[in-house]
């Protein structure tokens, strides 16, 4: 089998919860230049991908509690062999040439590699709301480039620039923006290519969706506040009245875009505004010193279980 090229991290409870993604993989035109790596809190939990390795360039499973994602994925990144390393999700399905239009700057001045996202689940204004919410700046259909902003999931990275992070990398692969911050500052490019098209699912129930947008914002708040000083978070909590306005003006290339292509109800600009006060509130709190009251154990579920919330149906 060929060397891998791409290493593809994904961090799961149990195999049923991550075999749709594994699917997707097979389907991919270049699968021979893969190698997955699975992270689970045992190998009898996921060993059924094993039925697979020959398809690979590899397949790798590491023993994590995954009771926390971001150092569950960090001990994956650290396993991995390939020069790139793409941090993957339970929800979140690349199209058959997503890894092939990655590998096309692999020898690029480019240390992350953002994909052309699409929605998993595009019926409802709910679901349109939170995905343009999340990932709105880096919507198929939007030109490709050199980009300023980057996710801290479903990208490609250079797995170097991550490794020389250390001992911050479980943090910097937790919520917030430490990790955007920490590449820039190395003098790190990042590029965006929608051709490398993936689906992301969203929650789309209404009671969860707004659980969802809250603790988004807590547990950024939270982050960040582990790194800054009190006269910072306080600055933060007294300007949060304007984080909406703030987060809607960054999404208004993506949202612009959908609304050209057509399909988008026209209640989601509504619920994006809601959702960004809503997840304004939770910064605020955040920020405040709130406990996190089982926040972080909320959007465990929804991180590794966001199927389950996805409303109508998923393509």
């Amino acid at each position: 089998m060929p060397e891998p090229k791409l290493s593809v991290i994904l961090a799961t409870d149990t195999y049923p919860t991550i075999r749709p993604v594994i699917d997707r993989l097979r389907r991919q035109t270049v699968k021979d230049r893969i190698e997955v790596i699975l992270v689970a809190p045992s190998a009898e939990a996921v060993k059924a991908v094993m039925a697979h390795r020959d398809e690979f360039a590899g397949i790798r499973i590491i023993e994590d509690p995954v009771e926390d994602l971001a150092p569950a994925r960090a001990a994956g990144i650290r396993a991995a062999t390939a020069k790139f390393v793409f941090v993957g999700e339970t929800h979140s399905f690349p199209h058959p040439t997503f890894v092939e239009a990655i590998l096309r700057h692999e020898s690029g001045p480019w240390s992350v590699l953002v994909p052309g996202f699409g929605n998993a689940n595009p019926k409802g204004a709910l679901s349109w709301a939170g995905f343009i919410s999340d990932y709105g700046g880096w919507m198929e259909g939007m030109p490709a480039g050199e980009v300023s902003r980057i996710p801290i999931y479903n990208a490609a990275f250079l797995r170097e620039a991550l490794l020389a992070l250390g001992d911050r990398l479980p943090s910097a692969l937790s919520h917030g923006d430490e990790l955007p911050l920490a590449l820039e500052a190395a003098g790190h490019r990042a590029y965006f290519e929608p051709a490398a098209r993936l689906d992301h699912v969203n929650v789309a129930t209404l009671g969860h969706w707004i659980k969802e947008r809250f603790a988004a914002g807590i547990l950024i708040a939270s982050s960040r506040s582990h790194r800054w000083p009190l006269g910072r978070r306080a600055f933060y909590a007294l300007a949060s009245p304007l984080i909406p306005a703030v987060l809607c003006w960054r999404i208004l290339p993506g949202c612009w875009t959908r609304i050209r292509q057509g399909g988008l109800p026209l209640s989601t600009i509504l619920w994006i505004a809601f959702g960004m006060v809503v997840k304004a509130a939770g910064e605020l709190a955040g920020y405040l010193g709130a406990s996190l009251k089982g926040w972080h154990r909320q959007m465990h579920e929804y991180e590794l279980h966001k199927l389950a919330y996805a409303g109508r149906g998923v393509s």
